[in-house]
């Protein structure tokens, strides 16, 4: 079989999706590596997959399964491969997929307990770090709000390392629109803040409840009058020097923190 050049229209149309622009236009994305094309297939559609040589020797069953469900797999040639990715080493393996995102009404409803909700987020390693957090700790979904970071990049896909593929994901620019659902649907809002009035070690009867997490973004945190919103501003305590926390690891010790309480009560 003679591989696929990178003038094969199919190729021409898959290297597209690199850029945000046209992965808005056509609702599809690339998935690179094999841990995350296998955890795609199932999940949405896949339309193609492209392998090197040297994959189709080292990802033999998966390739197997892609056959089985009836997924078109090309093999590609090694500079092919490297037009299809973002990365320095291409794994040799991509997917072509339907993006994973849902309607917010699928994530925020009467049974969610638990949500991460990033406001304006824009690097993509901390957006794919959240959804794996919230994905380890059982959290109900992920709402990307505001003006944040397509979390079908390449970066962010690949920092969520097969999360974004196990947890509902909804976006919303409108983040008054995601507030109001959350209120609606009886779910407590918490922001996370430097001089927050309640200490994250004192806020177990807070966690308790159904919840949603603010994280505000990586360079100025929350907006004042998102913050203002939220029914609780809550600071986690630093007892060494440190001046701060980035936002993935505050994340992860909120996420953890309700988690812990919820399972408990």
């Amino acid at each position: 079989m003679e591989p696929l050049s990178e003038r094969n229209p199919r190729v021409v149309s898959a290297v597209k999706l690199l850029r945000g622009a046209e992965r808005r236009k056509s609702g599809r994305f690339l998935v690179e590596g094999e841990n995350s094309v296998a955890e795609v297939i199932g999940v949405v559609a896949v339309h193609d997959v492209f392998h090197t040589a040297d994959a189709a020797a080292r990802y033999g069953a998966l390739l197997d399964r892609i056959e089985a469900a009836g997924i078109r797999a090309s093999l590609v040639s090694d500079r092919t491969a490297r037009t299809l990715s973002d990365t320095v080493t291409p794994p040799g393996i991509v997917a072509v997929a339907d993006q994973v995102d849902v309607a917010l009404d699928t994530v925020v409803g009467a049974g969610t307990r638990l949500l991460a909700v990033p406001v304006a987020i824009g690097e993509p390693g901390n957006a794919g770090t959240v959804i794996r957090v919230a994905d380890a700790v059982g959290a109900d979904g992920v709402v990307l709000a505001g003006d944040s970071v397509d979390p079908h990049n390449g970066k962010a896909v690949r920092a969520s390392a097969g999360s974004l593929f196990h947890i509902p994901l909804a976006r919303e620019r409108d983040v008054d629109t995601v507030l109001d659902s959350l209120r609606a649907a009886g779910i407590s809002i918490l922001a996370t803040s430097a001089d927050g009035e309640v200490d994250l070690d004192e806020a177990d009867e807070i966690l308790a409840r159904p919840t949603a997490w603010l994280f505000g973004s990586e360079a100025h945190g929350l907006p004042p009058d998102i913050a203002g919103r939220a029914d609780h501003r809550v600071r986690i305590p630093i007892h060494g020097r440190a001046e701060s926390l980035n936002l993935a690891t505050a994340a992860a010790i909120c996420l953890y923190s309700s988690a812990r309480v919820q399972r408990r009560a």
